[in-house]
């Protein structure tokens, strides 16, 4: 059985290989279709990505999560041009990205995009000053001002007085603070940031996404984040929920909590988040067959055991209910 969907997943992605490429809308930064992804090992496939359709607007500063295994991860690796799916399409900044050969894909990695690491050692080279660290993407491109671009860099995360210093001699937030330096070095049209405040202190993260904010609001870069931290997720505009592999919801922050962000500020706005629960709205997300994902503590509660729901459409309103308490 396994078999018979490999291979019709190979004849579906061949099929869609040879297909023209249509349009795509430009005032998406990002746009996934169909995303399915599978690992395989001598013993067993995984499937990361199930299907998963994504839009990202141009300007957005929006955050992804989703539960360990959930795909979140193996989407940010595809966006960042690291790894390619089993079969479906993504464009970045108006490229079909799986089209690329090496050498563009390499210019997309350098142009186009930004990435920030959990693990500060994937950013940083330990024998190199903080300065010479930011430096070195700019080294490759040849940037005749980068050393006045690395002072630039500095002072946008606060680092300016730790420039001469090593890996050793900061601290993991310290370290975090340069890595957003160097994935900013070569002014990308995307910053891509995996678990950006996992490993950070709660100052240090509201720190970091201040900077993000800032970066997002002043110039209109497109910023998008994986993470666990729900109190971080609650303070982006958009947060897209990942289940099984697919697109599952999504929370869009209240206008109320937008114009706090604009008229007081982040620090002001940050504390008056960080202690609400209604921030945000969440919405379910219609795959391209009309389906939607119930979470399963939602199931739990209604006391769901088996795989059958009554489904009932009334005044408006589509009504799920447990079908053996009626």
């Amino acid at each position: 059985m396994a078999l018979k969907i490999r291979q019709k997943m190979r004849l579906d992605a061949a099929e869609t290989a040879t297909e023209e490429t249509p349009e795509v809308d430009s005032t998406a930064m990002i746009k996934a279709e169909n995303l399915v992804k599978i690992y395989k090992t001598s013993d067993i496939e995984v499937m990361a990505l199930a299907g998963l359709d994504l839009t990202v607007e141009r300007g957005e500063l929006m955050a992804v999560i989703g539960n360990s295994g959930s795909g979140k991860s193996t989407l940010l690796n595809m966006i960042g041009g690291l790894d390619r799916p089993t079969m479906g399409r993504l464009w970045v900044d108006g490229k079909d990205l799986f089209r690329l050969n090496e050498k563009e894909l390499v210019s997309y990695k350098q142009d186009t995009v930004g990435f920030v690491w959990q693990n500060n050692a994937r950013n940083l080279l330990p024998y190199l000053t903080a300065t010479q660290n930011i430096e070195l993407p700019m080294v490759f491109e040849g940037a005749p001002d980068r050393h006045e671009r690395a002072l630039e860099l500095l002072d946008l995360v606060g680092m300016t007085k730790y420039k001469d210093r090593t890996l050793k001699e900061l601290s993991g937030g310290e370290q975090q603070r340069i890595a957003i330096a160097i994935a900013l070095a070569n002014r990308p049209k995307l910053l891509l940031a995996d678990e950006p405040t996992g490993s950070v202190d709660v100052a240090t993260g509201s720190f970091i996404l201040q900077v993000f904010r800032k970066l997002n609001q002043e110039q209109d870069l497109t910023i998008v984040i994986v993470t666990h931290d729900r109190l971080l997720a609650k303070k982006v505009n958009r947060v897209v929920s990942i289940r099984d592999g697919k697109t599952s919801s999504e929370r869009i922050m209240k206008q109320s909590y937008r114009e706090r962000l604009e008229n007081l500020g982040n620090l002001a706005a940050e504390d008056i988040i960080g202690k609400d629960d209604e921030t945000q709205e969440e919405f379910s997300v219609l795959d391209r067959a009309g389906r939607i994902q119930i979470p399963r503590e939602i199931l739990e509660d209604m006391g769901i055991n088996g795989n059958k729901v009554r489904i009932e459409y009334k005044d408006g309103q589509l009504i799920v209910t447990n079908p053996e308490k009626n």
